[in-house]
């Protein structure tokens, strides 16, 4: 089997099974398992397989006809111009994502020596991503799923972040201690009854205890917002990524007496996606 034939059959069942971009995605997988640039695809179309490649392609396509996610089959995704380490155990970053990362090093990089706690670290993308371009700051990770964080420190040794990334097995606040310069979180926002509905690629295969955001999809926000004030600094920020048409929601569980009026910024498709507030006090 040359490249054409094997971008070909790959192709075709992928199409059979729902994939829009199949030849895009039928080209990527055939990349990952021969490890070559594309280019060399469009180069070399004659180019036969050894058996090895032709039986890892032939594994990689039936994956993702599946609708097992590309970035859980080839257990990597770049996020924020870094690439991290996946596994089935985290969400994959999206994006939107990196909008939480870019306000996060803007809140802190006014701060000497910054000290920050993200809520539900899963694979440490947020932190990490901060962490690298924020020199002098430190954080700590907290995640229910100890899965998740031995992803998170794999990635946090990856990026050489490890000295300044502490991680810890519990529920949003217990058993921490201390204050902190910000409070960040992608928690999870999708309203319960919403599961079912969403692309197989994620009912199939992602984290459900990282996205079930129990009824309304405002559950874990609101124990995050009414947790904060006990571990934030005076006039210290909380940054939160929220679900789409749920600005208004949020922004109502903030107490005006004790939250400045939050902002909020839209992602690329115009949808308000992370909320910032800080304490009046």
């Amino acid at each position: 089997m040359n490249i054409l034939e094997a971008l070909d059959m790959a192709a075709g069942i992928l199409g059979k099974n729902g994939i829009v971009e199949n030849y895009r995605e039928a080209a990527s997988l055939l990349v990952f398992a021969i490890q070559k640039e594309k280019a060399f695809l469009i180069a070399h179309p004659e180019h036969e397989l050894s058996h090895t490649e032709r039986e890892l392609f032939i594994d990689y396509v039936e994956r993702r006809a599946k609708r097992e996610p590309f970035q859980y089959i080839t257990g990597h995704r770049e996020f924020y111009g870094l690439d991290f380490t996946l596994t089935p155990d985290v969400l994959i970053p999206r994006p939107e994502t990196e909008l939480l990362v870019e306000q996060s090093i803007k809140t802190l990089s006014t701060t000497d020596a910054p000290v920050f706690l993200e809520i539900g670290v899963g694979s440490g993308c947020v932190s990490i991503s901060a962490l690298y371009h924020l020199k002098n700051a430190k954080a700590v990770g907290v995640d229910i799923s100890e899965k998740a964080l031995l992803v998170a420190q794999a990635n946090a040794d990856k990026h050489q972040v490890e000295d300044r990334l502490s991680l810890r097995h519990v529920d949003l606040y217990d058993g921490l201690s201390g204050e902190f310069d910000l409070i960040v979180s992608n928690p999870p926002y999708v309203p319960q009854d919403h599961l079912a509905g969403l692309q197989p690629e994620v009912t199939k295969y992602e984290s459900h205890i990282a996205l079930d955001g129990g009824v309304g999809g405002l559950a874990i926000i609101e124990r995050i917002i009414n947790g904060a004030p006990r571990f934030l600094k005076p006039r210290a920020s909380l940054l939160l990524e929220i679900g789409i048409d749920q600005i208004a929601a949020v922004r109502a569980i903030f107490d005006p007496n004790i939250w400045e009026p939050p902002e909020s910024f839209d992602d690329l498709q115009g949808i308000p996606r992370v909320v910032k507030t800080r304490l009046k006090k």
